[in-house]
């Protein structure tokens, strides 16, 4: 049976398509059959997995415009056996397209129903906003994992993520449910990053991840490079998070 993850964080900077590429690229190292869904219109996730963006003839756009069927939305990406359902520019025009259509919260559902059952694990990056496409990712997944930055504005609207979460659930997706929250850009020197932890961990009822996400240049470099980490720096300490968080999540 599949797991479909949504990456999700209204909050921009705070480690999301890192977080989505990196333990998408993990997942599939442990031999997991992983597609990719790059639902964020700056098509970062496209990028950071090698894919040129300019030469893609079918996007996640198309797809949910009902221009071409989903096996022909997917390309290959740097990491092999993994595919990638991808994101240019266009799709920030698709929220006033989709606005007569019916049913336009389960447009990616019923699409990712189609091949649910070729893959161990279906990971969506959302947009840094909760807008009808994030609404599109929660319908569509199982369960959201929730990236939060260690500074100090982190719970500064979680709680409007959670509200988001909960009418999804209400409304359109019962069996929704928090994968946990995941800490990035963690700093092992500043007492500022352990407070946050101790404070989410005190104020949130929700699961929370083992492993942290450290502040890595190496992590910060792999992008640029159409790369993910484990690809880029085998050895780093970024590559060595996200394996463990890989682990975590397969565990659950």
């Amino acid at each position: 049976m599949s797991r479909i993850i949504a990456i999700a964080n209204q909050k921009g900077g705070v480690g999301k398509t890192t977080t989505a590429i990196n333990l998408s690229s993990c997942l599939a190292e442990a031999g997991k059959r992983v597609l990719t869904i790059d639902l964020d219109p700056q098509g970062n996730m496209t990028s950071g997995l090698g894919v040129d963006k300019a030469e893609l003839e079918y996007t996640v756009y198309e797809l949910m415009l009902d221009e071409c069927s989903i096996k022909e939305s997917m390309t290959d990406t740097v990491v092999e056996g993994m595919k990638l359902i991808p994101s240019n520019v266009n799709l920030a025009g698709a929220e006033i397209e989709l606005l007569g259509i019916n049913e336009k919260e389960y447009i990616l559902k019923n699409a990712v129903d189609y091949i649910r059952d070729d893959y161990d694990f279906i990971i969506i990056d959302c947009p840094p906003s909760l807008n009808m496409l994030t609404i599109n990712a929660m319908t569509t997944a199982d369960s959201v994992l929730v990236p939060i930055q260690c500074e100090y504005y982190a719970l500064e609207g979680l709680s409007q993520l959670i509200h988001t979460i909960d009418l999804v659930q209400q409304r359109l997706n019962p069996n929704l449910k928090i994968d946990g929250v995941v800490f990035t850009m963690y700093d092992v020197r500043t007492n500022l990053s352990n407070q946050v932890v101790e404070n989410v961990k005190e104020n949130l009822d929700t699961k929370i991840y083992e492993t942290l996400i450290p502040r890595n240049i190496r992590l910060a470099e792999a992008p640029s490079h159409g790369l993910p980490i484990n690809m880029y720096d085998a050895k780093s300490a970024g590559t060595e998070s996200y394996r463990l968080l890989a682990k975590e999540v397969m565990e659950r």
